[in-house]
C-alpha cells in the first residue's frame, strides 16, 4: 500500500514540529492509540486498536525516527503485530515547510509505504486503502483540534468565526428583546 498527502496546518512550522515529536500529542491524535512511549534514541513503542472492515485487532509495535532535520522533517519506520489479525510494517516520510504568504501556517507533506499480512491482507487492497485514508483523515482532524486547543484558531479563520458567532448571538438576543443598545429613558 502506498499513500501520500499534503495538509495545510494552522500553526507555525516549529509548533507543528514540536507536536509531531511529542509522544503525548501523538497518542491523543492517532486513532485507537493506547500507548506511544519513548524507549530509546528516537525509538518508540506503540499500542493501537485497529479496525479494517470486519477485522479488529490490537497492534503492538515500534516506531523509529531517522534522517531527523528539525524543524523540516524526518523519516520513520514502523512495524507492528496484531496477533491472528496479522502484521503491518513500513516507512513514512514527513516534511514541514512554512507557507510563504502566512507566517502562522505551514504545510505538511507525507508519504507512506506499508505492507500488511495475515487476515488483514486477505480483505483486499481497496478496503485496506480506504481504512488507511480514513485513519489519516481522523489523525489530522484530531491534530488540528489539538493545535487549536493549544494555540487558538488560525488568525484569519478565528476572527471570522468569532464575529459570526457574536453576530448570530446578538441577533438572536435582539429577536428575544434582550441585549442590544438600550435607549435612555425619556422621562
Amino acid at each position: 500500500m502506498e499513500m501520500l498527502g499534503n495538509r495545510r496546518l494552522g500553526v507555525t512550522q516549529q509548533q507543528a514540529w514540536d507536536a509531531l515529536n511529542d509522544p503525548e500529542t501523538l497518542k491523543k491524535c492517532i486513532p485507537g492509540c493506547d500507548k506511544f512511549e519513548l524507549t530509546g534514541d528516537n525509538q518508540y513503542t506503540v499500542t493501537a486498536a485497529v479496525k479494517v472492515g470486519p477485522v479488529s485487532a490490537k497492534f503492538a509495535g515500534k516506531v523509529t525516527l531517522t534522517d531527523i532535520a528539525p524543524p523540516d522533517g524526518y523519516k520513520l519506520s514502523f512495524e507492528g503485530q496484531g496477533g491472528v489479525a496479522g502484521f503491518a510494517k513500513g516507512a513514512s516520510s514527513v516534511t514541514l515547510k512554512p507557507v510563504p504568504d502566512n507566517a502562522s501556517a505551514c504545510e505538511l507533506d507525507y508519504t507512506v509505504q506499508a505492507q500488511v499480512g495475515g487476515k488483514i491482507a486477505q480483505l483486499g487492497q481497496r478496503l485496506i486503502d480506504g481504512a488507511a485514508k480514513s485513519t489519516a483523515d481522523d489523525f489530522f482532524k484530531r491534530f488540528d483540534a489539538e493545535m487549536q486547543r493549544r494555540y487558538g484558531p488560525a488568525p484569519a479563520e478565528g476572527e471570522a468565526v468569532a464575529e459570526e458567532k457574536k453576530g448570530a448571538v446578538a441577533g438572536f438576543m435582539q429577536k428575544m428583546g434582550l441585549g442590544g443598545k438600550k435607549e435612555p429613558d425619556a422621562g
